[in-house]
């Protein structure tokens, strides 16, 4: 069995690379787009509402957002990752929204020898953002438990704990863990011993509907459908690999994923069964290619309640704080003139137009 110190030296290596390629290479999705172009809003030319009382914040689990915008889980675990994070919590709580911090197994499977905990402290930087803890799902067949959620949370001080699925780049992944048996009654027994809301996301591929519905019967409180049509986790374990045939089985899967859109109306398809018949309430994230303020709208017409946004955030905070409160900013204004345009005057109001349509 491998040291403790040695898995911790190939997980740091690998979100090294991670880190690296993410910033310098094109790991986008090739074939498949969000979808979300696909959509349009029917202009009002009479929308009666000012543009400036347009009321663009919402409550998730307790906590008030000025927008209702996600960074979405990037980075962590190694020494530069946490000038990174504490520079996108200083964002995050400049504009008063949520985010979310990369995979902490890391700083869980070695607490004290590999220092990587201090990479996911970030309270100080942000005492009154919405923060979602994370971890692998698969990892509760590798030896994590309920204890192990309870410490992530712990370590970072979050309000909430993300579970992320990523069967794809696992499968890529040289090094990766491919046991995703069982992890449903798995996953269930943590939303039964945890006194905090469990969430289960997907890092790039897509829920679908009847996931999505056994997601929400194993008792999470939220879904991050993390469609396709951002960054393919596929393209990134393809620049990671030395095999040819690996690289080659990759550029096969060019196509695979749910886009972003689609995977959306899906979860949200399950969120209304379950809510119809038991009353229960879901959070629903939209994450995955979306990268203006537009797409942010489209996404909360068609049913989200909370968009994710991951590599545009990380690139704008390697400039700077400013550069990335900047383009918070430009979603901001994008998603308040797109309301404006529909006469829209609140988030409800918008997750309730009439005025999205398929092209």
């Amino acid at each position: 069995m491998e040291t403790n110190s040695r898995i911790t030296k190939l997980t740091q290596q690998r979100k090294l690379d991670h880190l690296s390629i993410c910033t310098t290479k094109d790991v986008s999705f090739k074939k498949l787009s969000s979808g979300f172009e696909d959509f349009r809003f029917i202009h009002q030319a009479l929308p009666e509402i000012n543009l400036n009382d347009i009321d663009l914040s919402v409550d998730i689990f307790g906590k008030k957002l000025n927008i209702p915008l996600m960074i979405s889980p990037l980075v962590g675990g190694v020494e530069i990752t946490e000038k990174i994070n504490r520079n996108l919590a200083i964002a995050a709580q400049s504009t008063k929204i949520a985010m979310g911090i990369g995979s902490q197994r890391i700083a869980l499977e070695d607490p004290d020898g590999s220092g990587a905990a201090g990479s996911f402290q970030i309270r100080n930087s942000a005492p009154d953002i919405l923060l979602f803890s994370n971890i692998g799902a698969v990892q509760l067949n590798y030896g994590f438990d309920e204890s192990h959620c309870r410490k992530a949370v712990k370590m970072s001080g979050a309000d909430a704990l993300m579970l992320h699925l990523n069967p794809m780049q696992e499968a890529f992944q040289y090094e990766g863990n491919h046991n995703f048996s069982g992890l449903f009654s798995r996953i269930e027994k943590i939303c039964n011993s945890v006194n905090f809301p469990v969430l289960a996301r997907e890092v790039g591929f897509g829920i679908s509907e009847n996931t999505a519905a056994r997601l929400i019967s194993a008792g999470v409180k939220g879904i991050d459908t993390g469609g396709a049509g951002g960054t393919s986790w596929i393209e990134v374990e393809k620049f990671r690999s030395d095999s040819n045939a690996v690289k080659k089985v990759a550029e096969n899967f060019d196509e695979w994923g749910i886009p972003s859109a689609e995977s959306l109306i899906m979860v949200k398809n399950a969120i209304n069964k379950i809510r119809n018949k038991k009353g229960q309430d879901i959070v629903l994230i939209a994450s995955g290619g979306i990268r203006s303020g537009i797409d942010a709208a489209k996404a909360i017409a068609l049913g989200a309640d909370l968009v994710g946004i991951g590599l545009p955030m990380l690139k704008e905070i390697n400039r700077s704080v400013e550069s990335c409160i900047a383009y918070i900013r430009e979603i901001e204004i994008g998603l308040r003139i797109a309301m404006f345009g529909i006469g829209a005057g609140s988030i409800n109001e918008l997750k309730n137009s009439e005025f999205i349509i398929k092209k």
